[in-house]
C-alpha cells in the first residue's frame, strides 16, 4: 500500500496555504498513515453482498409541488441596510487579493 511522505503532507499543506512546523508535519504523516492502515483493513471485509446504501435506514424524499411565487420588492430587503448601493447591500471587503496577502 502507498504510504504518506513528507513531501506529500507538505506538498498538501502548501496547497491548502497551511505553515507546518517539522513536528506538526511529521505527525500528520504519522496520523495519515494509520488512517490508510485503517481502510486497508476495511478493504480486506467481505462486502459482496452486502447492498449498496446511503444510509442505514430507507429514507424518504419528501416531495412538494413546484410553483413560482412572488419574490419580495428589493427595495423593501435593503430598507433597513446601513449601507446600500441599488437594490444590494454595501458590505466591507474581507478577502485580500494575492498582492496584499
Amino acid at each position: 500500500m502507498a504510504r504518506i511522505t513528507l513531501d506529500d503532507v507538505e506538498y498538501t499543506a502548501g496547497l491548502a496555504r497551511l505553515s507546518l512546523s517539522e513536528e506538526e508535519a511529521a505527525r500528520v504523516v504519522s496520523e495519515l498513515d494509520t488512517i490508510l492502515e485503517y481502510v486497508a483493513t476495511l478493504n480486506e471485509v467481505d462486502t459482496s453482498d452486502v447492498e449498496p446504501t446511503a444510509h442505514v435506514i430507507p429514507l424518504p424524499t419528501p416531495m412538494r409541488e413546484d410553483r413560482a411565487v412572488v419574490g419580495i420588492d428589493p427595495e423593501l430587503v435593503v430598507s433597513n441596510a446601513p449601507e446600500r448601493m441599488d437594490s444590494a447591500f454595501v458590505v466591507p471587503k474581507v478577502i485580500e487579493s494575492e498582492d496584499e496577502g
